[in-house]
């Protein structure tokens, strides 16, 4: 029997997960949107926190090698990517929230007469 090849399995359960979260996000009712984007937020929260111990990454004797210089790069960018995603959620949100606001009448421009 022949092994599948590790990269081989894991684009299969990336690209799985995408069509999977497509439709999970689009089945999604608007009422239901804002928790979900503070899901969402939480989780990423999660990822700054992993992406900040790789880009911090060191060999046990403090010193840096071709590995680690890779290792603090992908985390430098994990980070600016999740930070993206925060912020992203957060005006998403406030839009959400200000559509359900009441909106004051403008005053009439007869009433100023």
């Amino acid at each position: 029997m022949e092994m599948v090849d590790p990269i081989v399995f894991r684009l299969a359960i990336f690209v799985l997960a995408i069509f999977v979260g497509y439709y999970v996000v689009w089945s999604v009712t608007p009422a239901l949107h804002t928790p979900l984007m503070a899901v969402t937020n939480a989780i990423s929260s999660v990822v700054v926190v992993g992406a900040l111990v790789a880009a911090t990454a060191t060999l046990h004797n403090g010193s840096v090698d071709g590995n680690t210089w890779l290792s603090r790069g992908m985390g430098g960018i994990a980070v600016a990517l999740a930070m993206v995603n925060i912020f992203g959620g957060f005006l998403v949100t406030e839009r959400m929230l200000s559509m359900y606001k009441k909106k004051d009448k403008p005053a009439s421009k007869e009433g100023a007469k």
